[in-house]
């Protein structure tokens, strides 16, 4: 089973065989139930996640009270609240799993003191940080920004097309930034 981590972290950068040795030493396979966080906004988070099984949302909860979905993540992905782990603060993001769930974590700090061991540990989390935290996240602040609620919902789509069955339409709405009334009208403007 961790040689599923293994392989989507070889897919960023190649890792050496004494690299996936020490990892392995530090992969610890977990269940979760539908409903049931992984991490709470406030909390200083302490783990990177990979998920086996299950679906997961990463969001936010406005001073209005309005539960704004930043990310979902599916099986095959690496979910943390990245920049509290980096600053060891309170994350303002909370994880939830939408579904029962398999996953294995592994410890940040251990994680991150391999870095000084093995460069290719450290090259595989420089390019996985490019790829999902700055080009992904610059294109979807322009999408926000300048693109209609129709727009990204045909986004969301083909974004998701794997996993948007899996979605509830409220959770949806809320990673789209408009109310589930408003998703019903774009949704019924397109037939579905």
């Amino acid at each position: 089973m961790y040689d599923l981590v293994l392989s989507k972290m070889d897919a960023y950068y190649p890792l050496s065989e004494a690299c996936q040795q020490d990892l392995m030493s530090l992969f610890k396979y977990s269940t979760i139930k539908k409903d049931d966080y992984l991490l709470r906004m406030g909390t200083v988070p302490g783990y990177y996640y990979f998920i086996v099984k299950g679906l997961f949302a990463y969001y936010y909860i406005a001073a209005n009270g309005d539960v704004i979905i930043k990310k979902f993540f599916a099986e095959n992905s690496f979910v943390a609240s990245t920049s509290a782990l980096i600053e060891q603060k309170p994350g303002l993001f909370s994880i939830v799993a939408l579904e029962d769930a398999e996953y294995i974590r592994f410890a940040a700090k251990e994680f991150r003191d391999l870095f000084r061991k093995h460069h290719d540990l450290a090259m595989f989390q420089i390019n996985y940080l490019e790829k999902n935290w700055i080009v992904d996240k610059e294109n979807g602040e322009i999408s926000l920004k300048y693109e209609t609620a129709k727009e990204r919902y045909i986004q969301f789509l083909e974004t998701y097309h794997d996993i948007q069955g899996r979605i509830k339409l409220h959770h949806i709405a809320s990673f789209l930034g408009i109310t589930p009334t408003q998703l019903s009208r774009i949704r019924k403007d397109m037939d579905f």
